[in-house]
């Protein structure tokens, strides 16, 4: 089995994180699989929730790195975020997809939805089929609920602009397992 990552994978730019976050397994109460899509956010990024300071809603962003950020976007959908690089630096990477390989019936359940590519191709939805809610904001990520392991093997990742955002468009700054068809868009 692979290594579980520790809170110390996460204290370096999320720059280096979030690639290597591609193909890494994340699981939330037994069900979850293989990241295929992130975004990293940086504090000096104006599209950041942390670039104009902190507020109580961002304050786990200013924490220690390896814990979970979880925010309401747009006041639907919640959204998971791992946080990076030295406590106060406020930075982020946000979960966008992933394949789903564990637990399916439990997020078949919580999304009504029968096909596995439907589940968790996109923030909002594979925060509502892995049943993460504002309960799991400033938890490690390295203890239960959450469970992260390493990828396996190196994946050939695409990178490109980060998608529904209107600041810092043209930051290519999303990753994505080349080729995948779970994630949340394709990349161009």
């Amino acid at each position: 089995m692979p290594p579980r990552l520790t809170r110390r994978f996460f204290d370096r730019s999320v720059h280096e994180v979030a690639p290597e976050l591609i193909g890494a397994t994340l699981m939330v109460n037994g069900a979850g699989g293989v990241i295929v899509e992130v975004e990293a956010y940086h504090h000096t990024d104006p599209a950041a929730h942390s670039y104009r300071g902190q507020t109580p809603r961002n304050a786990v962003m200013f924490g220690p790195p390896g814990f979970a950020y979880v925010y309401r976007s747009y006041g639907i959908h919640w959204c998971l975020n791992f946080v990076c690089e030295a406590e106060g630096s406020a930075s982020a990477i946000l979960i966008r997809a992933i394949e789903p390989t564990e637990g399916l019936a439990a997020m078949r359940r919580r999304r009504k939805l029968p096909e596995p590519r439907d589940l968790c191709s996109g923030p909002g939805k594979l925060c509502e089929a892995l049943g993460v809610t504002i309960k799991h904001n400033g938890l490690p990520l390295d203890q239960a609920p959450f469970e992260l392991r390493a990828r396996v093997a190196e994946p050939e990742i695409v990178v490109g602009p980060r998608i529904g955002i209107t600041k810092a468009v043209e930051h290519p700054w999303r990753y994505g397992l080349k080729g995948s068809k779970f994630l949340s868009k394709p990349f161009r």
